[in-house]
């Protein structure tokens, strides 16, 4: 399953890799695709396994806005 999330407060590529890692860091989570200029995250996951709860979670704890 791919999900489409949007991220407020990005502003630099350290940030699109932070924001990178502690989404693939979720158990079942395939892989995340994370766009500055779109600000917007995609996540590939297994829906068995996680979900969007847990996506805007660890986006929030990193210390960025899920929208």
């Amino acid at each position: 399953m791919e999900i489409t999330l949007n991220v407020g407060g990005m502003t630099c590529q350290g940030c699109v890799c932070s924001v990178k890692k502690v989404l693939e860091s979720i158990l079942g989570v395939e892989q995340a695709r994370v766009s500055l200029e779109r600000s917007q995250a995609i996540v590939s996951f297994d829906p068995e396994q996680t979900g969007v709860d847990a996506f805007k979670a660890a986006i929030t704890a990193a210390g960025y806005e899920p929208r």
